[in-house]
């Protein structure tokens, strides 16, 4: 008899394929109103995130969000355009930032608390305002269209050169994948055994891609899934 393979186990949602819930107590968000100013109180090092979050308190209250670089604590952070004096770290709205202008942190939809930009060393460039839309240049180098009302932050994210260092040992790679939920380490399908995978054992490896129907179980759901075609374009 066969066992699960590592798609039905992770499905299954045990306690091997599970992220731990306390990597993520810190929601990031932003203030209800862009007005006034906040200060930053302490800097965190979160487990479930790759840069640094800042504690940031306001007249309303508190809420969390990826630090910057340079950032330090007793900062003040503005909510506002304050004449044309832009500081790394100002939340605003895209429609009030120059063209040029490095962002992180930017949301998808206004008052969604920020989506894209916010793993360590990136940011986005404010490449140009068309209508009602502002155009963004990510970190993949693709330009992405935004609504003007949509919030960031002014600056890059902090932590850019935690790659530089290399990983010195198998079990620290372990534990900082297993901080976020991540399947490490990944082996290759076509080397593990037959009954750990279709493409498994050591006969019939076949470099070409494998098709798998639309309707078929997890279990078999590996490789392509019902593409709508195949082969090279010419």
């Amino acid at each position: 008899m066969g066992k699960r393979i590592i798609q039905q186990a992770r499905g299954h949602g045990s306690s091997t394929y599970r992220v731990r819930r306390r990597a993520f107590r810190f929601r990031l968000k932003y203030p209800r109103k862009l007005s006034g100013e906040g200060t930053v109180i302490r800097l965190i090092n979160s487990g479930g995130h790759s840069a640094p979050l800042a504690k940031i308190s306001y007249s309303e209250g508190v809420f969390y969000m990826p630090a910057f670089k340079e950032m330090f604590e007793g900062q003040k952070i503005s909510f506002s355009l304050s004449g044309k004096d832009i500081k790394d770290g100002s939340i605003l709205e895209l429609k009030d930032i120059p063209v040029k202008t490095n962002i992180y942190n930017i949301e998808l939809r206004p008052g969604d608390g920020g989506v894209f930009i916010k793993s360590a060393g990136g940011y986005g460039v404010v490449n140009r305002v068309i209508g009602e839309d502002v155009h963004v240049l990510m970190p993949s180098k693709k330009e992405k269209k935004f609504n003007k009302n949509c919030r960031a932050i002014v600056g890059v994210v902090a932590g850019s050169g935690r790659l530089d260092k290399p990983t010195m040992k198998a079990g620290k790679k372990y534990f900082m994948k297993k901080s976020k939920g991540k399947l490490w380490p990944r082996t290759s399908a076509v080397k593990v055994n037959v009954i750990d995978h279709p493409f498994g054992s050591g006969r019939g490896k076949n470099p070409k891609s494998k098709i798998a129907k639309r309707n078929a179980p997890p279990g078999r759901r590996v490789g392509l899934i019902r593409p709508r075609r195949t082969g090279k374009r010419k």
